[in-house]
């Protein structure tokens, strides 16, 4: 359980990312793919749904004993929890409203963030679009872990623990990487977020906000969603940066696990990125992919040619844009 593994850096590559041509050759062979782009009308109406079912959650963990509030905690909340922090990738999109309604778009993540406990909805949006445009991108990319990340976390224990702690990781390190100043909108996202905090707790006492937290934190750590961490770009084969996941776990996640569709499409709802696997199947099926998250996270844990190190990284050339 200590072996340590072989990466002692990342795989520099010095080439473009391949979605955008990609997304140039399959939009000329089928145009059509176009008619699917803009706003998914049932998002809306989804992520309400979710945080409804979230609000009854609170109220029916109040008065039960710790040991249950803990089991739904993990069982339950931390699913939708996670679930949710998806349904704010997809509307960092634009998809619920629309290009045309940008602020809408914005407000509405902030309500999605409610149940989650932690603000993080208008700064995932600022960073996630780097991330689109810059994917791998030194010192632009936070989705890449820092050097510290792939040093340290080079066993298979400590692997493990990179998993449980992946939360923390993908807070604190936008600060190492790629520090932005505060933004009005963050003020505003972190300000009423605390206040329903707040409000919750003041409502009906302690365990509703634990519920809310820690299901935040145990879902996107040692979680089977979680391993849509892994699998979204970690050097599984040598030369693919991306990889895609068709199994049953993307009804619950936005279908975020359709990774290449959406990379090559971002403006597409997830809702649709099957149609285009089904329109542009040649440039789909032939890529790696992956049939369980949970597989994921044991195979990375265990494969000691993984690490935090495994993942394409560029320098980019010419001006850097960013949100």
């Amino acid at each position: 359980m200590g072996n340590q593994v072989a990466r002692e850096d990342f795989e520099w590559v010095y080439t473009d990312q391949p979605h955008a041509d990609r997304r140039k050759e399959i939009l000329a062979k089928y145009p059509e793919i176009k008619s699917l782009m803009g706003p998914d009308p049932r998002l809306k109406w989804v992520v309400c749904m979710m945080v409804v079912i979230q609000f009854i959650a609170f109220y029916l963990v109040k008065d039960l004993d710790w040991k249950w509030v803990l089991f739904w905690t993990y069982a339950f909340g931390s699913c939708i929890n996670h679930s949710m922090t998806l349904a704010i990738h997809e509307v960092s999109h634009n998809t619920a409203f629309g290009n045309n309604r940008a602020m809408w778009n914005r407000y509405f993540a902030m309500f999605a963030n409610l149940p989650i406990g932690l603000p993080y909805s208008a700064s995932f949006k600022r960073y996630h679009l780097d991330h689109h445009r810059y994917l791998g991108g030194d010192g632009i990319d936070v989705d890449i872990p820092t050097d510290f990340e792939g040093w340290f976390f080079c066993t298979r224990i400590r692997k493990f623990m990179w998993i449980i702690l992946q939360p923390l990781f993908y807070a604190f390190r936008p600060l190492c990487i790629n520090p932005k100043p505060v933004s009005q909108l963050e003020v505003v996202n972190i300000s009423v977020q605390l206040t329903f905090n707040v409000l919750l707790y003041w409502l009906w006492g302690a365990k509703p906000v634990f519920y809310m937290m820690a299901g935040s934190l145990l879902g996107m750590g040692l979680h089977p969603i979680s391993g849509h961490f892994i699998a979204e770009h970690y050097m599984f084969l040598k030369g693919h940066e991306t990889y895609s996941y068709y199994g049953s776990l993307n009804l619950l996640t936005f279908n975020v696990g359709y990774h290449n569709e959406h990379h090559d499409f971002p403006s597409i709802p997830g809702r649709r990125l099957p149609m285009v696997k089904k329109i542009a199947a040649e440039y789909y099926d032939d890529l790696p992919q992956y049939t369980s998250w949970l597989r994921v996270l044991y195979d990375f844990i265990m494969d000691d040619t993984l690490s935090p190190y495994s993942r394409v990284k560029r320098r980019l050339k010419g001006d850097v844009k960013q949100e």
